[in-house]
């Protein structure tokens, strides 16, 4: 039952959210443009529901010659590779913005696991034992709430299989405000430049 007004909830948040934001987009998009040429948007192969592939969209936050399929943190160099207005759009996570439309499309939710790259086999497996990669992926997750990109694969499987077995209204409520605070405070964020 909580699944079915989960994907209202979602839904409805984020048209409401876009209706109320949609000059942040411009103000965002028309940044990106002056500081590098290329396009505003950035899409990448996901693991969605059921480890189904979709693409995730986000601000473009690197130059145009960045490997499209390397998480950060396994670049060589990421901050070679990061914009001046990409690095502030990480900064407060900004640069997920566009994913509200992934939401309303039905690819993702608001709360759930983090959508792994379609590459990024040992977290997919992982997410398999816990029964992660049965829901949608989300905007935030329990995850992020417990250490974010400080926790090794195997950290993020477990507290994507806690989130799993008690998700619930409750649950997604608390993981939503302190996702706020942790982005705000940039607990557990440690690729590019910071």
């Amino acid at each position: 039952m909580y699944l079915k007004i989960k994907r209202i909830l979602d839904v409805l948040l984020s048209v409401i959210a876009l209706l109320l934001f949609w000059w942040v987009y411009i103000v965002i998009a028309v940044m990106i443009i002056c500081d590098d040429r290329g396009p505003v948007i950035f899409r990448q192969r996901r693991i969605g529901k059921d480890k189904k592939e979709f693409e995730i969209y986000k601000f473009r936050t690197m130059k145009m010659d960045t490997p499209k399929d390397v998480p950060t943190h396994l670049l060589e160099d990421p901050n070679s590779h990061i914009t001046k207005v990409g690095d502030f759009l990480r900064k407060f996570s900004l640069d997920e913005l566009p994913q509200l439309i992934n939401i309303i499309r039905g690819d993702m939710s608001i709360v759930g696991p983090r959508p792994a790259l379609y590459n990024q086999y040992d977290l997919i497996a992982e997410r398999d034992k816990y029964g992660a990669n049965a829901v949608r992926p989300g905007l935030t997750g329990h995850a992020q709430i417990n250490g974010r990109d400080e926790l090794s694969v195997q950290g993020k499987a477990m507290y994507d299989g806690i989130y799993v077995q008690k998700m619930g209204f409750l649950m997604d409520l608390g993981i939503i405000l302190k996702t706020g605070g942790i982005v705000l405070k940039r607990t557990g964020f440690k690729e590019g430049k910071h």
